[in-house]
């Protein structure tokens, strides 16, 4: 997920139960393989029993940050959707993530939704807005001179575009300077979490149970001011403690009550100070040592990309540890752009005879899929020829089967699935004459269903663990995945993404196991696309993002 709020600044560059003592690790259920120990169908990562009972409490979908599920979703056939398949509301812009709360006495969900100027509580059902909390002192945007902005740019000539893009962003940007995080979680007792950059905030319904009352502040949390830069990311350990990391990498465990923390410094830190101030020197804004959230396994692990470096810390249960005693690991990556990676770590394999690994992209100028040994290192262990530590289980290029490409990065998670991994080409394909490269996001986030801005490529790759090693699962080189992190369903054997087809965005469904086009939706309008948000799944296979002024359902 990209960090921040793309629209706050042009130089953001291109872009997967009981209650137990605090101080003892809550164990998760053991996962167990449909198969064997070479798995065709790997253990599902287990859930985390103090987030919300529902099909997705959390940004990335899990603790393990998959952006996977095995609900069924949408199956076709290709068709342009027609008013009724489709849901819009509006909420106000930077809405990218939407959280699915348990279900209430009366068996109704609600879907928590932060942005840059309000927290929203929709029925997850109708879609209604139930409740909104102004971040400031009151909303700032409203429907009708919102999506005439929007309009603004969308019909404007096509050399105009790109520059009312630019007009766009900034008139956004001005107006939004307390925007909560963009990662957000929801936790078993219906309390929904953002990060903010200087700490965090809980809300929750203004009466108890009431999925229709107001949305009340319950509490507030400032990181004390030896916590340096701001903070980026959320997670929950499986014993229900709070996961903060800043951009200078300072870890932070928090109670749920907020009364309560542990905090420790990663390794390498030390490096944090003179990395940011070289981005701040360059202007390449939202480049902290950390800029993406991090994955949480049920033993306490915490992975974390920082630039240059992939860390495990420890969670023990009572304290924080960076002690390879503990099970902590630091680890390079290979980085020649110097600048690390864009991806948040995503947890693959799970069973007790399975690999456990983490998958981020790396740094390099044309980006490799990289996976790690998430434990110990096995015995006799080799890594792969040029991997940049002995940790390194297989990397391969994400070159969307374009092997003279000069250079390709993204800002995306690797989605994750079994022992699949896929990622996307989120590079415009092409900047017009005099326009600044550091604004060419917008053209894929604003423009991407313009055929002169459409990136298409969708790469996945295996880790075979008969073999041991990574390998290209598929390409395709035709379907767009402009701007969102897609979504895989199991239960369907379908990756889902916002795509662009004849100037017109869609949902496209690929088959998981070949990379071919099942059937794509054609969506009705420009409200319609995700503009940096993920997808993600209801628990009935209903498909949710954010757009830009709204929340999106395409219903199965």
């Amino acid at each position: 997920m990209v960090r921040g709020y793309p629209l706050s600044a042009i130089g953001l560059t291109v872009t997967v139960l009981a209650c137990m003592p605090s101080t003892v690790m809550a164990r998760p259920p053991s996962p167990t393989s449909k198969c064997a120990v070479h798995a065709c169908t790997p253990a599902t990562a287990p859930q985390n029993p103090f987030l919300a009972d529902s099909a997705n409490p959390i940004s990335h979908r899990n603790s393990a940050q998959q952006d996977s599920a095995p609900t069924r979703g949408p199956e076709g056939p290709t068709r342009e959707l027609a008013a009724a398949d489709v849901q819009w509301t509006f909420v106000g812009p930077g809405h990218y993530g939407a959280v699915l709360s348990s279900p209430y006495r009366d068996g109704r969900r609600v879907l928590w939704s932060n942005g840059s100027d309000r927290i929203a509580k929709l029925d997850a059902n109708t879609f209604e807005v139930l409740a909104q909390f102004p971040l400031g002192d009151a909303l700032r945007f409203e429907k009708t001179s919102s999506l005439a902005a929007l309009d603004a740019v969308t019909s404007a000539s096509a050399e105009k575009k790109p520059w009312e893009a630019i007009k766009f962003a900034t008139r956004i940007a001005k107006a939004t300077d307390g925007i909560a995080g963009v990662y957000a979680m929801v936790d078993r007792d219906n309390e929904f979490y953002v990060g903010t950059r200087s700490g965090i905030s809980a809300y929750g319904d203004a009466v108890r149970g009431d999925p229709t009352s107001p949305i009340k502040r319950l509490r507030q949390w400032t990181a004390p001011a030896e916590i340096r830069g701001a903070f980026v990311g959320i997670n929950m350990t499986y014993d229900g403690w709070i996961i903060l990391v800043s951009e200078y990498g300072d870890v932070v465990a928090l109670s749920r009550d907020f009364k309560t923390t542990h905090t420790i410094r990663m390794r390498r830190s030390e490096e944090a100070p003179a990395f940011m101030k070289a981005a701040e020197d360059a202007g390449r804004v939202g480049y902290g040592w950390v800029r993406n959230s991090y994955a949480v396994d049920g033993q306490g692990g915490i992975y974390i990309a920082s630039s240059g470096y992939l860390h495990k810390v420890i969670w023990t249960g009572s304290r924080l540890s960076i002690d390879d005693a503990d099970g902590a690991w630091v680890t390079s990556y290979r980085n020649g752009t110097q600048l690390g990676s864009g991806s948040t770590p995503a947890l693959m394999g799970f069973g007790p005879s399975e690999d456990h690994l983490v998958v981020i992209t790396d740094g390099d100028t044309v980006m490799n899929v990289t996976a790690f040994w998430r434990d110990k290192i096995p015995s006799g262990w080799r890594a792969p020829a040029n991997a940049s530590s002995n940790r390194t289980a297989g990397f391969l290029p994400a070159n969307m089967g374009d092997a003279g490409i000069k250079a390709i990065q993204s800002e995306q998670a690797v989605v994750v699935a079994g022992y699949g991994a896929l990622v996307v080409n989120n590079q415009s394909a092409s900047i017009p004459p005099g326009y600044p490269p550091r604004a060419a996001q917008l053209l894929v986030g604003l423009l991407g269903n313009d055929p002169r801005f459409t990136p298409h490529g969708l790469q996945k790759f295996l880790w075979n663990s008969k073999k041991k090693h990574l390998e290209l699962g598929w390409t395709n080189k035709v379907v767009a995945s402009p701007n969102t992190v897609p979504f895989v369903s199991v239960g369907s054997n379908l990756a889902y993404t916002l795509g662009a087809r004849d100037g017109r965005w869609t949902l496209e469904g690929l088959d998981w196991s070949t990379g071919r086009s099942r059937f794509h939706y054609i969506l009705p309008n420009d409200n319609y696309n995700a503009y940096f948000a993920g997808i993600t799944m209801d628990g009935e296979g209903n498909i949710i993002y954010g757009s830009p002024f709204g929340k999106v359902k395409i219903k199965k």
